[in-house]
């Protein structure tokens, strides 16, 4: 492996954190102060932090340098070239409409109050899981679900945490999900090369959150009621139901399945893509244009819809790795983990998994809950803290995963879900707008799953070792030759 000189600044190698106090500051900017959130001026905000970061480097060319072999590292090219392929896929779903078929089943059941308030929580889920964004699923199933909701009886904040909380349970489960690919990209392998596979980590993620969910459902059945049923809640539904687009649910079942036999994202896509496209032309769902024309002069279809759509979170990616790769090549990262690693809390499996979920929940708050951003900033440390105590890639990508989608991605006056939320709950017709204290309190899922992820720490419950060639164990091995990455692994106890 090629060395590369130490990185050094004017005022010390604190001064390497310029970047991130720059970043972190514009996006408070944006979502604290602006209210507005776009992965674009994210970015942006990324960019114009780097180009301050430089000013401060000793070795202006040599900053740029390391910007370049971060952004450059395999999790990073990696990272960008799935979220570019996964983006037609959930593109492809949108364009279907596959929540008008679930509109058209709760229309055909008849539920309300509290009935409603579960019905949209479970539907937003399997909508999110389906596309792979939280954000996206939220802008579409706010409109339909939360007006006509209201009017049905269901209590405004619960139902609008259902909502929220379903976007983030897809976000959190979805094997295609930005955030799914970067918890489980960052992860490494110790005993045989790459990097944790994407169907392994849904498969152990989902004891975790189907448990959260599920208590989450008890009380939105419960509590989730106490409206009264007002007229005008038929229309809203009836306009937005389309039963013909429950036939989506085979494509997307399949590439589920070929996701999880074959651990290959891209040929899960693939196949997705393929079947997605045949099945909605058959159906009607779509015309030959909306999977690829050209209107005056402008390329149009899901195809395009779905690269363009994620080129914002692909410059964001960029952006946080160059960052990454000055702090590395500052030893910022190093000194992290090993001040870390080397106190009494990340010194057993149990304090590793302490301090990447603390480390987790603070990043997250300091990138207003933008989980995508705070996994890639940590990712590499979460790496380095686990790997030196064995735990499984597995392992450490869900307890990264799972506190970055805990509370500290709804903490009320930061997080840019209950923002938008709060957005997305105005402008109805006697529907009452809500705040994000009101929609916090209703938002259970992220709730549930932090108390079940500290559970699950304290108990040892899920917790998973790295074998020979990457094996799940249940147990420590320590006749394995510790690697360069794990010098207290000897010495440290179960």
């Amino acid at each position: 492996m090629t060395q590369h000189p130490r990185l050094t600044f004017r005022g010390g190698w604190l001064m390497a954190f310029v970047p991130i106090a720059v970043f972190l500051s514009l996006c408070v900017l944006f979502f604290v102060v602006f209210k507005a959130f776009d992965m674009t001026a994210l970015a942006m905000s990324g960019i114009v932090a780097l180009l301050i970061g430089a000013l401060f480097a000793r070795n202006y060319a040599g900053f740029w340098e390391a910007v370049m072999r971060g952004i450059g590292s395999p999790t990073s090219v990696s990272i960008v070239v799935i979220l570019l392929v996964i983006g037609m896929f959930s593109s492809l779903v949108k364009a279907t409409n596959v929540s008008g078929g679930f509109v058209w089943v709760g229309t055909s059941i008849g539920i309300g109050g509290a009935g409603f308030t579960l019905f949209a929580f479970v539907t937003v889920c399997v909508v999110a899981m389906a596309t792979g964004s939280s954000i996206g699923t939220m802008f579409t199933a706010f409109p339909i679900f939360y007006p006509a909701g209201v009017l049905l009886g269901a209590d405004p904040a619960l139902l609008a945490g259902a909502i929220v909380s379903g976007a983030i349970f897809g976000d959190n489960m979805a094997p295609i999900s930005d955030t799914t690919i970067i918890s489980s990209s960052t992860q490494r392998f110790r005993r045989k090369a790459g990097v944790a596979d994407i169907s392994g980590v849904v498969s152990s993620r989902a004891r975790y959150a189907l448990l959260a969910a599920g208590i989450s459902a008890v009380i939105f059945v419960i509590f989730g009621g106490g409206g009264q049923v007002q007229a005008g809640a038929s229309a809203i539904l009836d306009a937005s139901s389309n039963p013909i687009a429950l036939v989506m649910l085979i494509p997307i079942t399949i590439m589920l399945i070929v996701a999880f036999l074959t651990r290959d994202i891209f040929k899960a896509v693939t196949v997705g893509l393929v079947l997605g496209t045949i099945t909605g032309l058959l159906a009607g769902l779509i015309v030959p244009s909306d999977v690829l024309g050209v209107t005056d002069g402008a390329p149009t279809g899901f195809l395009v819809g779905g690269v363009a759509s994620m080129l914002g979170t692909v410059a964001l990616v960029i952006s946080v790795f160059g960052i990454m790769g000055v702090l590395t090549a500052a030893g910022v990262l190093d000194r992290v983990v090993d001040a870390l690693v080397r106190g009494k809390l990340a010194r057993t499996p149990r304090g590793a998994e302490a301090a990447i979920a603390i480390g987790s929940s603070v990043t997250t708050l300091l990138f207003g809950g933008v989980n995508s951003a705070s996994m890639m900033t940590f990712g590499p440390v979460a790496d380095e803290i686990g790997s030196r105590m064995n735990l499984h890639p597995y392992r450490r990508s869900n307890i990264m995963d799972c506190f970055a989608m805990g509370v500290a991605c709804v903490v009320p006056f930061l997080s840019a879900f209950l923002f938008i939320a709060a957005l997305l709950t105005s402008g109805y017709d006697g529907v009452p707008a809500l705040s994000t204290a009101q929609i916090v309190t209703g938002t259970l899922y992220p709730l549930v799953l932090t108390v079940v992820m500290i559970v699950a720490i304290i108990t040892g419950w899920g917790r998973r070792f790295e074998g020979p060639d990457g094996a799940v164990s249940r147990t420590r091995d320590l006749s394995l030759p510790a690697t360069e990455s794990e010098p207290l692994l000897a010495e440290a106890t179960r």
